[in-house]
């Protein structure tokens, strides 16, 4: 199984994520997994195929909370749990990374 170096982008949304856990902004729905995912990737740490797959899907069922108000600078109530988790997973530069990566489950399709 090949290993992924999180590009600067993705450890930049992650450790934003780490800071609003700790400030208390993540909400009470916030899961364990998160948060080590989001010290995983600010960190730089490599991860595996694996959890390129788990960011995919992430980032497939949450793409409606870029939506919700307190998603984005400038709006009230920002940042909303929803941005926390979306940062935590590497946020928009996370996307579209785990995109670009090609796992073993990609070679096996083909």
């Amino acid at each position: 199984m090949s290993t992924h170096q999180p590009p600067k982008g993705v450890q930049e949304a992650a450790a934003r994520a780490v800071r609003w856990i700790e400030e208390g902004r993540a909400g009470k729905g916030f899961t364990d997994t998160g948060e080590h995912r989001a010290h995983q990737l600010a960190e730089g740490r490599a991860v595996d195929d694996e959890v390129i797959e788990r960011m995919r899907a992430y980032f497939a069922r949450h793409h409606k909370d870029s939506e919700a108000t307190g998603f984005s600078s400038g709006e009230e109530g920002f940042p909303s749990p929803g941005r926390v988790a979306w940062d935590a997973w590497g946020g928009d530069p996370g996307r579209r990374w785990a995109e670009s990566q090609t796992i073993a489950k990609d070679e096996e399709s083909r």
